[in-house]
């Protein structure tokens, strides 16, 4: 293969979470520029819309659907969305997932709180597996790709619950590539660290920022194409004999917001 069939994705069908902005936004309009058929699913229709609007403004094929992943019957709409819309899923990108910010007092949230943490950020990914899988064996390629975090590596105050969330993702893909493997899909995470989003900039300061940059070679936060880039590898044929990996897109260092 020649570098630009390693990275194509022509004629591949991608469904990604949480797309009407940041890294999911991100995710989809490279997975599209690369040449896949991309379902752009959000909570909110017109956010999807949007981002479905500007890939085709660009050239690329995108669907846009809403999906709350809270609701089960939700996921499997999306699924059959994809399957009616292009006729198969090739790839599932596992974005859409709350919690975190340093805002999870122990002693202040309740287990509702944490069921629903647990629900968005393990359990919908765990059933957009389970569905995508049969659709992603027939058609003979299958990559899934969780968004993961640095939470899940790292240590800091009011953060149990997020964190241990996606500390949890990561163990389900790295044992799911043994029971997905032999139908020839592979799953693999890509966490980011401290990446120029909404999200972030609700609870980043300039104080925070500093000692962060400190603590990071390459001394520069996080961008959404950062990350985009990452899900692209492992979404495309070059990484073709990679399953069960977290990769940690970081700029080389550890960022926590109790730095």
């Amino acid at each position: 293969m020649n570098t630009k069939e390693l990275f194509d994705l022509k004629g591949k069908v991608a469904v990604v979470t949480g797309a009407g902005n940041g890294i999911g936004k991100g995710c989809s309009e490279i997975l599209a520029s690369a040449g896949a058929s991309v379902v752009v699913s959000d909570l909110k229709l017109e956010n999807a819309q949007a981002t479905a609007d500007e890939i085709i403004k660009s050239g690329g094929i995108a669907s846009a659907t809403a999906c709350n992943v809270l609701d089960e019957n939700e996921l499997s709409a999306l699924i059959e969305f994809a399957v009616k819309t292009y006729g198969t899923v090739n790839i599932l990108v596992n974005n859409a997932g709350i919690g975190g910010g340093g805002r999870e007092n122990p002693f202040k949230i309740d287990r509702a709180y944490v069921e629903r943490i647990y629900a968005m950020n393990v359990f919908a990914p765990w059933q957009l597996c389970k569905l995508a899988a049969p659709y992603m064996e027939k058609s003979g390629y299958g990559s899934i790709v969780n968004i993961t975090s640095m939470s899940s590596i790292n240590n800091e105050a009011n953060m149990a619950i997020y964190a241990s969330s996606k500390a949890a993702l990561n163990h389900l893909a790295s044992n799911l590539a043994f029971d997905y493997g032999h139908m020839g899909i592979r799953i693999n995470c890509v966490g980011p660290g401290a990446t120029r989003t909404h999200s972030l900039a609700s609870v980043l300061t300039p104080k925070i920022e500093a000692k962060m940059l400190a603590h990071t070679p390459l001394h520069r936060l996080g961008e959404v194409s950062d990350i985009a880039g990452a899900v692209l590898y492992f979404a495309c044929p070059i990484s073709a004999w990679v399953s069960g990996q977290v990769l940690m897109v970081n700029g080389g260092g550890v960022q926590t917001l109790d730095m």
